[in-house]
C-alpha cells in the first residue's frame, strides 16, 4: 500500500464539503500527510451580461469574489481543520474541475477527497458534476464523499 504524503481537498464550503474535509483530515492525520484545501471561484461567465457591443458587470467583480472566498476559506478551515494539522489553503479562479486537476498535478497529490451530490443519471447528464469530471480526469485516486445521511438503495 502506498503511503499518502499529499492530499488535495477541493471545497465549495457546503455541507457536502464538510463531509469530505472530515475524511481528508482523518486521512492526513492517519498517514501524516500534508493536506491542501482548494476553492475555485468559477469563472465569471454568469456574472457578465451582454448589453449590445459592450459588456457590463452584472455582479461582484472577480477580485471581490476571490476576496470573499478567501475569507470563507479561513473560516471554513478554522472550523473544520485542527490547528496542529496546518493545512495549506488556496483560492483561485477558473473552471473548477480543470483547476482541481491542474493543482493535483502541480502539487503531485496522491489523493483527492471531494464531496459529491450523488445525483441520479439523468440529473447528472443534464447538470454535470465537478466531482464526476474530477474522478474521470484526475492524475491520482479520488475519494468521493456523498452527502451525510445518504442511505443506499438498490437500483
Amino acid at each position: 500500500m502506498a503511503k499518502l504524503q499529499r492530499i488535495l481537498c477541493p471545497t465549495d464550503f457546503s455541507e457536502l464539503s464538510v463531509g469530505a474535509v472530515n475524511y481528508a483530515v482523518l486521512l492526513a492525520q492517519t498517514f501524516g500527510a500534508r493536506l491542501h484545501l482548494l476553492h475555485v471561484v468559477d469563472q465569471a461567465y454568469q456574472y457578465w451580461m451582454a448589453m449590445g457591443p459592450e459588456t457590463l458587470p452584472a455582479g461582484p467583480t472577480p477580485d471581490e469574489l476571490i476576496k470573499t472566498a478567501t475569507k470563507q476559506m479561513e473560516e471554513f478551515a478554522g472550523k473544520y481543520v485542527p490547528e496542529k494539522l496546518q493545512a495549506s489553503r488556496e483560492v483561485i479562479s477558473g473552471r473548477p474541475f480543470l483547476e482541481i486537476i491542474r493543482v493535483a498535478k502541480e502539487r503531485k497529490s496522491e489523493l483527492i477527497v471531494i464531496g459529491t451530490h450523488g445525483r441520479g443519471a439523468l440529473k447528472q447528464m443534464l447538470l454535470g458534476s465537478v466531482a464526476e469530471k474530477v474522478v474521470r480526469k484526475a492524475p491520482c485516486p479520488v475519494l468521493s464523499v456523498r452527502e451525510p445521511g445518504h442511505e443506499f438503495t438498490m437500483p
